[in-house]
């Protein structure tokens, strides 16, 4: 039923294509442009010099074919690793038809939403590519969807609804992985897959809907969806002898939106979400397949500063589950601070930038400095670390992992 539905999603998306181009060309249709970037990405574990962490070749690759009417937009990616298989990805493939005062969009696409940096709150409708944590670009750690998506706009009102047939999951890392995340499961577990899918139908389809307002003194988005939770819970069954592990995917209702205003040299931040009907995991062995069923909210505070080319920010975020019980391996209130600092120099040539994820609960965090060099004819040299501190929680358990990388890209 799944790749039916596919089918029929993409023969529609065809149909679309053939029926806009001929259209579009009398009328001055601009012709292929191809960009996109070549990149070489290497990285080395520092606790072992020896050993490379990741040995990566990346195109990627745009085509964009548009009129005042429409158009059509393909992102082919072709990753080769040395520890994966050649991968060959579709990021993107959609087609825009533009209406008065209406945008549709159909296809497979990334949708970006909310204020935040380097955190998912109200950004939920793209799925999330997991299994190198949170170290790529996010651009390539949100992943695309097959939606329809109709943007009605009028003045600076803007009401957006997507719609989406085939339900994609969060890509988390295997098991044998060094960004694996630490469960208290028992070294030898038998994986079910059986619940890890939905058929793609009516009943099984996704909702979103986001409101936007710009005005001169602040920004403004309500948003709400209800959804598959794209990050599974872990079904657990300790059965004699053997436990089985079956990752699974509920449904969820969110509701939130987000703020951004400028006051002084200050640009404000704000965005909420409130989750009915995440499952969380819990070591308490009574409870039945070891995940709890709990509402939860999830905000951030954040401020901006530009100052002679610098820019600074910092996020205060936090996830609280309502109605938290004994033995649930997340804490009740888990606080995080993201602080960054970036300037260019040489006439933007030169840029230097620390981005950091600081946990304060348990006292870890992620340090990431980089320094970037543009080069003649669309070449860029790029030098950072992925440094861990602390010996546990979300950045902790990675302490072992701490690395240096460079990588040399040709935009063209």
């Amino acid at each position: 039923m799944q790749t039916t539905t596919r089918f029929y999603v993409y023969m529609a998306f065809v149909w679309m294509y053939i029926a806009i181009i001929p259209k579009a060309h009398s009328q001055g249709l601009s012709p292929i442009e191809w960009t996109g970037y070549l990149r070489n990405y290497t990285g080395v574990l520092l606790q072992n010099t020896s050993d490379l962490s990741i040995v990566q070749n990346t195109l990627n690759l745009n085509l964009d074919h548009r009129s005042s009417k429409g158009g059509i937009h393909v992102n082919p990616t072709l990753y080769q690793s040395f520890d994966r298989e050649l991968e060959w990805n579709l990021r993107e493939a959609y087609v825009d038809v533009f209406l008065p005062n209406l945008d549709v969009r159909l296809g497979k696409q990334q949708i970006i939403w909310g204020k935040a940096e380097g955190v998912f709150i109200t950004d939920v409708v793209s799925p999330k590519d997991l299994r190198e944590f949170l170290l790529p670009d996010f651009s390539e750690i949100r992943t695309g969807i097959t939606a329809l998506r109709l943007n009605w706009y009028k003045g600076a009102h803007q009401l957006e609804w997507v719609w989406s047939p085939i339900f994609t999951p969060t890509r988390m890392p295997e098991s044998s992985s060094i960004w694996a995340p630490d469960t208290p499961l028992p070294a030898q577990v038998t994986w079910d897959y059986s619940a890890a899918t939905h058929t793609a139908s009516i009943e099984n389809s996704e909702l979103f809907l986001r409101y936007s307002l710009m005005q001169n003194t602040f920004d403004l988005e309500l948003t709400g969806g209800y959804f598959f939770y794209d990050d599974p819970a872990l079904n657990v069954q300790r059965l004699p002898g053997s436990t089985i592990v079956r990752p699974e995917y509920h449904r969820v209702s969110m509701g939130g939106g987000s703020v951004s205003m400028p006051w002084k040299s200050f640009v404000l931040r704000g965005e909420g979400a409130f989750y009915s009907g995440r499952h969380f995991q819990t070591s308490n062995p009574a409870v039945e397949g070891l995940h709890l069923e709990k509402n939860n909210l999830h905000y951030m505070l954040g401020v901006d500063y530009a100052w002679n080319g610098l820019r600074l920010s910092t996020q205060f975020i936090q996830e609280t589950i309502l109605e938290h019980e004994a033995g649930m391996l997340q804490e009740a209130h888990e606080n995080t601070l993201t602080v960054m600092a970036n300037k260019t120099f040489l006439r933007e040539k030169l840029g230097v930038k620390l981005f950091s994820y600081i946990g304060l609960n348990r006292g870890d965090a992620l340090v990431r400095p980089t320094l970037s060099y543009a080069l003649d004819d669309g070449m860029e040299g790029i030098l950072g670390a992925n440094l861990f501190l602390g010996s546990s929680g979300r950045f902790g358990q990675y302490n072992e992992n701490d690395m240096l990388y460079a990588k040399l890209i040709y935009h063209f």
